[in-house]
């Protein structure tokens, strides 16, 4: 899953003025001058948190003498916390620190996390004595040298967790209108693919052949240098500034809802609450919808909730009719998180189990070249880019040539389904292959044949992940705009945790993951599992869509005035 490990955001491109911060001034700095320091910044990132995570699987087989599929978990858990974190730092972000702060502080954390893991490489005493040469008995690492080696990946898990999102954010910030936001990204994600395939390429290289201590070190150089061009460019930013917790007003819906649990729901819109209508953009003039009516309660006007001069008395009891339609906008697209989380699940386990598969294939192009098995998610990022291309300049042309209209973010979400289930299954038939020649006298197969299965899961990432971004930034409540997009790297950073989770249950009730999978292994079971799996969540993705109807679903898309939203990734 190297694409959605490294990060992304969202591409706007459309005409007309995107809606500046609030209380922005342009005159306040913003703009191209920043452009090339934000940009450094995001390569000088990139190139660190590539040059750890890639390699991380092989990093704690060879130096730590951690099992296989244990490698393979620990990989998972810790993309899943460089995952899970955008959602704190978005969090952070708007309510109390401002994106520019967050960016810092977790290059900061980002750059201790890699002298650890560089100290690791060069101190004897952290890290366990190497294999005697044939010995198949290993020293396993003490609990002090666990304990420096897990405070070193949570460290830059954090850190990558905390810049990935924050970066494209607060360049966005920068400009107020939609074109230049969409040159921006451009420039963006131009530089994070670049950034990411020499760290997934050369720098694994590095480690691979000369030794671990050059590669980290270059990781360091390279978050040092992005952090120091991102402060010295801090006096031409825009600096946005905090605007509360977005989750202040959810949690004001069900407390107002609970302290009024016994009133009777109304179908009058005059009995409830709309405060300022005119005061932000979509707020809601009519009456509650029926959906969720148990909410409606939270916006019902009762005795002394209205001061004479309009406003509330006690800001907890009375809500807003805006705020109770925003909690339940949050609760219609729950259905559709979870069935994305079981998405990414079968990639983050093809992600790890490829790597240990590379580990037992022939590597080598031609006499000298030989690939290494943590540059594997290259395959998968060239699959993504190259889709991606193919499809902003002819297949979505195409399609709205013959259709008349653009695939709704519902119908590339679906088509994202169905090539992970083939990607998954391929998986498993080449699998077969590759234990097969394992076991025969004819030598290990070429690491080539675990290429088409990344590509087809790539083509899937192309499709499924640009519409669920596209999907939370039109549907979040304009409170929690900023979430949007940050809430589908949560739901990453869960699929990893689950991925790890289903590797050690199939460890636990079946012997098909040993630690030498060539040994009695059966990984090609463990993949038609995922696709079983992968079959039952597109059945309850297609459950989910038929429960919305045609009109809801249009009315949901018109409220936002669909801005086209293209998403990129590393």
């Amino acid at each position: 899953m190297a694409a959605l490990q490294a990060g992304g955001n969202t591409s706007l491109s459309g005409d007309g003025e995107a809606p500046p911060p609030p209380t922005v001034d342009r005159r306040r700095g913003g703009g191209w001058i920043t452009a090339p320091f934000i940009l450094a910044s995001v390569a000088g990132m990139t190139l660190a948190a590539g040059g750890w995570i890639n390699n991380l699987i092989v990093f704690l087989i060879q130096e730590f003498n951690i099992k296989s599929i244990n490698a393979a978990q620990i990989f998972n858990v810790a993309c899943g916390c460089s995952n899970f974190f955008p959602v704190i730092a978005a969090i952070l972000a708007d309510s109390f620190l401002g994106c520019f702060s967050v960016i810092w502080i977790s290059s900061l954390i980002s750059f201790l996390g890699l002298i650890l893991l560089l100290l690791t490489v060069t101190l004897d005493g952290l890290r366990p004595p190497d294999c005697e040469t044939g010995s198949s008995v290993c020293a396993t690492p003490s609990r002090s040298q666990y304990a420096v080696l897990f405070a070193a990946l949570a460290l830059v898990s954090i850190g990558l967790g905390g810049t990935r999102f924050a970066l494209a954010t607060f360049g966005a910030n920068q400009f107020n209108n939609l074109k230049h936001q969409a040159t921006y990204f451009n420039l963006y994600f131009f530089t994070l693919y670049v950034a990411s395939f020499i760290s997934a390429t050369a720098i694994v290289y590095v480690e691979d052949n000369l030794s671990w201590a050059w590669g980290y070190a270059i990781c360091i150089v390279g978050n040092l240098v992005g952090l120091a061009v991102f402060l010295v460019g801090s006096r031409f930013y825009y600096h946005d500034k905090p605007q509360g917790s977005p989750f202040t007003s959810m949690a004001r819906v069900v407390v107002a809802c609970i302290r009024k649990r016994k009133a009777e729901v109304s179908s009058e819109p005059a009995d409830y609450y709309y405060g300022d209508v005119d005061g932000g953009k979509g707020a809601v003039a009519g009456a509650p919808t029926k959906s969720f009516r148990i909410l409606n309660r939270a916006a019902l006007k009762t005795e002394g909730d209205i001061l004479p001069n309009g406003s509330i008395s006690k800001p907890w009891k009375p809500c807003t009719v805006q705020q109770v339609e925003d909690l339940k906008t949050l609760i219609r697209i729950l259905p559709l998180w979870s069935s994305s989380i079981l998405l990414a699940t079968p990639i983050g386990i093809q992600g790890s189990l490829t790597v240990l598969q590379a580990l037992t294939t022939n590597r080598h192009l031609g006499h000298r070249l030989q690939i290494p098995a943590g540059s594997m998610a290259v395959f998968s990022l060239i699959s993504v880019a190259a889709s991606l291309t193919l499809f902003d300049h002819f297949l979505w042309p195409m399609w709205r040539k013959v259709a008349g209209k653009s695939p709704t973010p519902f119908q590339q979400i679906g088509v994202g389904h169905v090539f992970n289930i083939v990607g998954m299954a391929v998986s498993a038939i080449v699998e077969l292959k590759r234990r097969d020649a394992a076991t025969s006298h004819h030598g290990p197969m070429s690491v080539m044949w675990l290429v088409p299965q990344l590509v087809i899961v790539g083509i899937g990432e192309a499709f499924h992940f640009p519409g669920q971004v596209a999907l939370y930034y039109h549907e979040f409540p304009t409170c929690l705009k900023s979430m949007g997009t940050a809430m589908v790297a949560m739901l990453v950073g869960m699929a990893f945790y689950l991925s790890s989770a289903v590797v050690g249950f199939v460890r636990r009730v079946t012997k098909w993951l040993p630690d030498d999978i060539d040994d009695g292994g059966r990984v090609d079971n463990v993949y038609w599992v995922v696709v079983v799996i992968g079959v039952f969540n597109f059945g309850y993705y297609v459950v989910f869509l038929g429960c919305i109807s045609t009109k809801i679903l249009s009315k949901l898309m018109r409220r936002r005035g669909i801005i086209r939203v293209v998403l990129n990734h590393e």
